[in-house]
Order: structure tokens, then sequence, then C-alpha cells
């Protein structure tokens, strides 16, 4: 099948998604769309071992497009960009995102969600929403686990982009490669999972969320019920954006 913003592969045990919507891969709902009937034709493979997200263009995904944050859009573009997630984890084998150039708000939300990346050294990772009046409602469920409560809270308020060096010390990425090694390090990368057991590594996933003593599902609805009840209903937020889209400074009325 054929998609407008996408291209997606399933072979030898491995889906790739690659995200083709240039320049900069701002991810619509159309586009999340499409990315989510993939995924629902991926879950229950017995055979898959693992999906890679990876891109085409200037950069991985410079995030989610800010006209759809905005009125009744908003609850539509929180199920499409929420069901990504939720079907990646229903999938429950790794998922890994290859990354470069600019991956930020959404798209890094997408990169730092599966449980794998490698990224170029070109990389600029960041979560900038609170520099447009909102925050990043899968970083803000996902960061802390990853990299604890101080290092996430200093990054998703501050909305400051850091490159990938930092990126690996923190422990958002797994491995920085050259960004003209990144395709072939990115197979190598990759071919291990692929030799081993689907079962196993389902299994293997299930046990280690297990140990997180963590649910996914709970938590988030958590977080949607603050973004789309509190935080879309302020003066701020709606400001924030419109600004954004105006190419203009914010005036914040702190309410």
């Amino acid at each position: 099948m054929s998609y407008e913003h996408i291209e997606a592969t399933l072979q030898d045990g491995l889906g790739t998604i690659t995200l083709n919507r240039p320049p900069v891969n701002v991810l619509n709902i159309a586009m999340m769309t499409e990315i989510n009937q993939v995924l629902d034709g991926w879950i229950g493979q017995k055979d898959l071992k693992a999906v890679l997200f990876q891109a085409k263009g200037k950069c991985f995904s410079a995030g989610v497009d800010v006209g759809e944050h905005m009125g009744d859009l908003a609850p539509r573009m929180i199920e499409a960009f929420h069901g990504m997630f939720r079907r990646m984890d229903r999938l429950g084998i790794p998922t890994i995102a290859s990354v470069y150039g600019s991956c930020l708000g959404g798209g890094c939300e997408l990169a730092v969600f599966c449980d794998l990346v490698i990224a170029a050294d070109d990389s600029k990772i960041g979560q900038p929403e609170i520099q447009v009046g909102v925050f990043p409602p899968i970083a803000a469920q996902i960061m802390p686990r990853i990299i604890g409560y101080k290092a996430a809270i200093e990054l998703i308020l501050s909305g400051k982009i850091i490159g990938a060096d930092e990126a690996l010390q923190l422990g958002l990425i797994n491995k920085a490669v050259p960004r003209d090694k990144l395709e072939g390090e990115t197979a190598a990368f990759v071919k291990p999972y692929l030799k081993l057991s689907a079962e196993v590594l389902r299994s293997t996933k299930k046990a280690i969320r297990a140990g997180l003593d963590d649910d996914f599902e709970p938590s988030l609805q958590r977080i949607e019920a603050i973004y789309l009840d509190e935080l879309m209903k302020t003066a701020d937020a709606q400001e924030g954006l419109h600004a954004f889209l105006e190419k203009r400074k914010p005036q914040w009325t702190n309410q």
C-alpha cells in the first residue's frame, strides 16, 4: 500500500516506517494517521521482530504541526499523536529510531519513546514546546523514566536543544555516529535483534517493562487530561501558539 507522507516496508522481521513529508517531516494529523494505519496492520504479526523509524529529507522531524494544536483540532491531533505511542506500546517488540538533523518536539518524542535510538552526530534534540505555551505530553510521561527527574525537568521546562553527544551522556540515545555513516550504522545496529526469536523478544521486553512497575496507559490518560482540559484552556497556551504561527514573540499574561 502506498502512502502520501510516509513509506512502509515489512521484510525479514523488520518493519520500517520512513517519514517522508518534505522539507522537515512536520507531523500532521494526516501523516500520523498513516503511521497508525501501518502499526495497526503490524499488531499481531508473529514474525515481526523490530520496528525502525527513519526519515528522508533535511531532518528526522521538526515536530508536530503547531496549527493543529488549535481549537477543535487539538483533541484530534492528540488522538492521532498519542495513537502512535499506544500502538507502539501494544506491539510489544523492540522499536528503534534512526535520527539526524532536527529531532524536535513531537519528533523528539517519537524518537526517544523508541526503545533504542541511534543518532547522527549532527542531531539537534529537544522539546521546545514550553516556548510556545504548551508542554510535550509524551516527554512528560517517558523522559523522567529514561534520564531521571532532574535531567528531564530541565530539558522540558527550559525547552533547550542539545546535541547528540549530550543526549548520549544523558541516556536519551544509545549511539552517536557520523552523519555520512548513519545508514550503514543503523543497519548494523538493528541486525542483532533480527537474529532472535520474535516471541522471546516480546516476552523479554514485557518483563523489562514490568520491572519498571509502571503502567503506560493510566499515566498517559492523566497527562492527556491535563493537556486538553487544563493547559489548552489557558490564555497563555493560546497566545503562545498564535504567536508562533504569526512569527512574533508571545505576550504572556500568566493566566
